[in-house]
């Protein structure tokens, strides 16, 4: 009797391989722009919390993948976030000070 365990999410591109090398029988299909782009943004909330549950470093090269996915479901490349990432950078710094605002007194 065959099994089939049921799944809805967005997977990287050699996961049909792996589990055809496993010897089961992968059904999937190609997104078109849109729903690849919402199913970008759940699978960036899938991998924080992830990343999040085990504070494991793999967990954050997941996060950093799925962010480069998003970028480009978005017609930004991998260059132009990293130049987008620099400029803020430049302008409002980074958080290698590890600043933690408690009040604004106006």
């Amino acid at each position: 009797m065959t099994k089939t365990i049921p799944y809805a999410k967005l997977i990287r591109d050699r996961i049909p391989e792996i589990i055809a090398d496993a010897g089961k029988s992968p059904e999937y299909h190609t997104l078109d722009d849109e729903a690849f782009q919402q199913a970008v943004d759940e699978k960036l909330a899938e991998e924080l919390d992830e990343y999040r549950a085990s504070g494991k470093v793999e967990e954050l090269a997941d996060l950093l993948e799925t962010l480069y996915a998003a970028a480009q479901a978005r017609g930004c490349s991998r260059g132009e976030l990293e130049r987008i990432r620099e400029q803020k950078a430049q302008e409002r710094g980074a958080f290698e000070k590890r600043l933690f605002l408690t009040a604004v007194r106006e």
